[in-house]
């Protein structure tokens, strides 16, 4: 199993963000967490990433590693674990290739940082066409491919994606999530928060449906697609 997460809990100041929520996720999957603004999706990503702290008695495990020895950087450099959040934050004022470089500073393997970066250009031509543009000049699609260009360079064992169609256009929506199927067939385990409901579960091996804090659902993601619930609360009927 590469992901076990078993009652994970937080709270920011006196206000439950998570309930104690269940997970799991294996080697080479993609699943996806949909639901309704403020129901803890983005909060699971960040506590997985250890960008939050969590609460006595949560558990979270990656290949066999107990994340919760483990700071935000040693996620990332040690058990290859990236975050793209969601707004991408990418140094506007550093250009493409300025950004992919600076990916890769806890990385010592000079030539499988040369093989991530051509696999990069290939995922994502563009990105090549504007290796010397500054990023803040880029456009939202643009943006969003180096984002995930710079997750994919940092640590690729395990990628957390947080609403990566906000903002793009219906074909660029569509050319992002042929990319990420690219990336997970290269090795890389995914899991995505999607406001997108129907895009996610479409590209998902399986989902889980979070409300208030609690995963009240999961299952294939075909099965969640036809399930009545689901439709009438984030399919549109």
């Amino acid at each position: 199993m590469r992901l076990v997460i078993r009652n994970l809990q937080v709270s920011y100041d006196k206000i439950r963000a998570l309930h104690g929520i269940d997970l799991t996720i294996s080697q080479g999957e993609i699943v996806c967490i949909i639901g309704a603004n403020g129901a803890g999706k983005s909060t699971t990503l960040m506590a997985v990433s250890r960008m939050v702290p969590v609460e006595k008695g949560s558990v979270m495990e990656f290949c066999g590693h107990d994340l919760l020895g483990y700071p935000p950087e040693k996620v990332v450099s040690e058990l290859g674990i990236s975050h793209v959040p969601e707004g991408r934050r990418l140094f506007g004022n550093l250009t493409v290739r300025e950004n992919l470089t600076l990916a890769a500073f806890a990385r010592n393997d000079k030539a499988g940082i040369a093989r991530d970066m051509d696999q990069v250009f290939t995922i994502f031509p563009r990105l090549q066409e504007r290796i010397s543009q500054l990023s803040g000049t880029l456009s939202g699609g643009e943006q969003q491919m180096l984002a995930v260009g710079r997750a994919y360079i940092s640590g690729r064992k395990l990628m957390l994606l947080d609403e990566p169609s906000m903002g793009l256009a219906p074909l660029l929506m569509i050319s992002m999530f042929e990319a990420l199927k690219e990336i997970n067939k290269s090795g890389t385990t995914i899991l995505l928060v999607e406001q997108n409901a129907r895009l996610a579960l479409k590209f998902a091996r399986r989902g889980y449906v979070m409300e208030n804090g609690n995963i009240v659902m999961e299952g294939e993601a075909m099965e969640l697609l036809d399930n009545p619930d689901v439709k009438k609360a984030y399919l549109g009927g």
